[in-house]
């Protein structure tokens, strides 16, 4: 349908006159953080007690042995290729549809990435088509756990026990999730996490990486250090990011029942999704961004035209990502599998921001509101 269909972006009073939900919160913890991070001269030293005390922390997490902290996530990934010697000639295995840093990691190191379908419920990484995309040159495999999807991490581990592969779990996006019951960030033999400022754990920038292999964390640690760190997390960071830790466990259980509230309130919407899981009683999903698949001809609105409304009426809605083979030259990958589902993704991915996960019933009222006005004016638009 026409962008005409929807005058002004349906104008009127939005359902959020207020807009979205600010993020980071304000938080008294966060602030005294900072207080005693001055009060200590902690702000201006390279090293201290905060990143040892953040390390700790994260270790306790993780139930691992080794954590390494550096400047962003997207970092970290291509330091645990490094750390996995993942060089020139290998070939890395990825979802299709993922974070574009990972694809790009990859090219940094000098190796091909190897792109496979997504699975067509949670449009991660489809577990069933890896083995069809592995050749001899296949050493690693890149699993990203995504907008509240999780990649059966049993499965794909067994899977590359058996081949000799290497598997970085990135856990960016749900950070104390659980995934079939472990820790996300614990099946691989590398986790990933990110503290950029939108995140869970926010501090602006900063990232981590997690291992049990005593031998991958010493390749790490001599590899991002050159007379210092060479990408380093600061003290300034790791004191924010303490008191964010402690409340994560508490926040990511109201964040899963909200979007159970969510799902309800939106369950016979056409054409509006929510990205489902397989049901596993030891899985629980976290929740930096909460995924849907969006039909526009079920719904009557293309999906430009929807976010941008539901923008207007208060809603940190977004397009999810661009697949990783649309608008790359196919000198730059293989096509492990057909990509059907990651066409679907590339073309129908949405994204709803978390802070309004944290809010209260009529905060998540408001946004099935929004749909609700949406496709109203749609359906009356087509009439």
């Amino acid at each position: 349908m026409s962008p005409s269909g929807l005058p002004a972006i349906l104008g009127g009073t939005p359902v959020r006159p207020q807009g979205p939900p600010a993020w980071p919160p304000p938080d008294p913890d966060v602030l005294e953080a900072l207080h005693q991070a001055y009060r200590e001269g902690a702000w201006g030293k390279y090293h201290g007690a905060f990143e040892d005390r953040l390390v700790a922390a994260l270790r306790d997490l993780h139930q691992s042995e080794h954590v390494v902290l550096c400047g962003s996530g997207t970092y970290a990934v291509e330091l645990a290729l490094r750390a996995l010697r993942i060089e020139a000639g290998d070939e890395v295995l990825l979802a299709a549809y993922d974070f574009p840093g990972n694809f790009l990691n990859i090219h940094a190191v000098g190796a091909l990435p190897v792109l496979v379908d997504i699975h067509p419920g949670n449009w991660n990484l489809a577990v069933s088509q890896v083995e069809a995309a592995l050749r001899a040159e296949t050493k690693a495999i890149i699993a990203s756990h995504l907008h509240g999807g999780v990649v059966p991490m049993r499965d794909l581990m067994d899977l590359a026990r058996a081949r000799g592969l290497s598997v970085i779990e990135d856990a960016a996006q749900m950070p104390g999730a659980l995934v079939q019951g472990r820790c996300a960030g614990t099946w691989g033999d590398i986790g990933i996490l990110s503290f950029g400022g939108s995140k869970l754990l926010g501090a602006g920038r900063g990232g981590a990486l997690v291992t049990a292999h005593a031998a991958v964390y010493q390749r790490a640690r001599t590899i991002a250090f050159r007379g210092n760190l060479v990408s380093p997390l600061s003290e300034l960071q790791a004191a924010v990011l303490l008191p964010q830790l402690s409340k994560l466990e508490a926040r990511n259980h109201l964040r899963l029942d909200n979007v159970k509230t969510l799902t309800r309130l939106l369950a016979n919407v056409p054409g509006l999704r929510p990205l489902q899981n397989p049901a596993d009683p030891d899985t629980r999903p976290g929740y930096y961004k909460l995924g849907f698949q969006f039909d526009a001809a079920a719904f009557g609105l293309d999906r430009v035209h929807f976010v941008k409304a539901m923008r207007a009426e208060g809603i940190a809605l977004d397009e999810g990502f661009a697949a990783q083979h649309v608008g790359r030259s196919p000198r730059r990958f293989r096509r492990g599998t057909a990509l059907t589902e990651s066409d679907r993704a590339h073309e129908g991915s949405i994204i709803l921001h978390h802070p309004v996960l944290l809010g209260s019933d009529a905060d998540l009222a408001e946004v099935a509101q929004a749909v609700a006005k949406i496709r109203a004016h749609a359906v009356a638009a087509r009439s």
